[in-house]
């Protein structure tokens, strides 16, 4: 069946409140609203108010409330209603949720997911758009993973919910209108998902390795084509977990390309492409052609609305960074 992103997560969440009665959701409006972008439609109508909470407008006592909750062997979801409004949280997620189980040497498991929506191109006012995922990889004891389609989003929210550890899921805004063919645990024959821990090589091929999550692989897939017409073979990989990071994937695939280009949405500077450069050029250096280069925001806030398809990067800035590339 073709489904949105946003009803893709939906039916993932609906599946795994039916299936363990220990899975909360808790956020902002994500009762009796649905959520802003209606995420969580009909879900409290269906499950009630004690497993699909309407919390008051305070993002620390969110988190912090989910982690008490995990405590006592439930396993919440928590939705920050938008990127921007995750920093409140960060005390709880980076001093506290991250850190107790290794703190209690595995006894103390966490299960809490939280929900993230994040990126550009919707033209939202400020502190509305926002790519944090980098400060979330670099904490250890978290797990971070984003997906780019709305299989990906009905198969790794399930995952999340049923991991012991601690995730943080960033759903690219931009894309949750975006329509795919969806199966699930009714369709015959029944899929095997790819573990959301795992990278996933969404087209093969010859010239170039270009490496993309979230917001940006649908632009990265759009550029692979285009390039095509005009005789380039580009390999396009959707990481879809930053920590942990599939580096087998990437390394295969680099190993046969030689030439690795990383797109994200997020400043050059500091960035996560930074890490994914870092690691080709220690473990393939002997087979790259040309340098690793990255295809980013620019080292500036996110920027009003009228300028956000000036900041962000698209198709166009991804094929001048190939063409660099193929020039060595």
């Amino acid at each position: 069946m073709s489904i949105s992103m946003v009803k893709a997560l939906n039916n993932g969440l609906r599946k795994a409140l039916a299936d363990d009665p220990k899975v909360l959701l808790m956020g902002e409006d994500i009762g009796r609203l649905g959520g802003v972008f209606r995420v969580t439609d009909g879900l409290q109508k269906e499950f009630g108010s004690l497993r699909v909470i309407d919390t008051p407008l305070g993002e620390a006592g969110i988190v912090g409330s989910a982690i008490g909750l995990a405590l006592r062997g439930y396993r919440p979801v928590c939705e920050i209603q938008f990127d921007g409004f995750v920093y409140p949280a960060v005390n709880q997620i980076i001093s506290q949720l991250a850190k107790l189980r290794h703190r209690s040497g595995g006894v103390i498991t966490l299960p809490v997911v939280i929900r993230i929506p994040f990126g550009g191109g919707i033209g939202s006012i400020e502190h509305h758009s926002e790519s944090p995922e980098v400060y979330f990889a670099h904490t250890a004891g978290l797990k971070v993973v984003t997906c780019s389609n709305p299989q990906d989003a009905y198969d790794m929210i399930r995952q999340a919910v049923d991991d012991d550890d601690p995730v943080i899921f960033l759903e690219p805004k931009r894309h949750y209108w975006t329509k795919g063919e969806v199966t699930d645990e009714t369709s015959t024959p029944t899929p095997t998902p790819t573990p959301f821990d795992r990278a996933r090589v969404l087209r093969a091929g010859t010239d170039a390795t270009l490496i993309a999550y979230g917001p940006m692989v649908p632009a990265a897939l759009e550029a692979a084509e285009a390039a095509a017409e005009e005789g380039r073979s580009v390999e396009v990989i959707d990481l879809r977990s930053l920590s942990p990071l599939d580096l087998d994937t990437v390394r295969e695939s680099v190993h046969r390309t030689g030439r690795a280009l990383v797109a994200h949405e997020a400043s050059l500077s500091h960035g996560f492409g930074a890490e994914v450069a870092a690691r080709i050029q220690q473990e393939e250096f002997h087979f790259l052609e040309a340098p690793v280069l990255r295809i980013t925001g620019y080292d500036t806030p996110y920027p009003p609305s009228r300028l956000e398809s000036d900041w962000l990067p698209g198709v166009d800035r991804i094929l001048d960074a190939l063409d660099h590339s193929l020039s060595y």
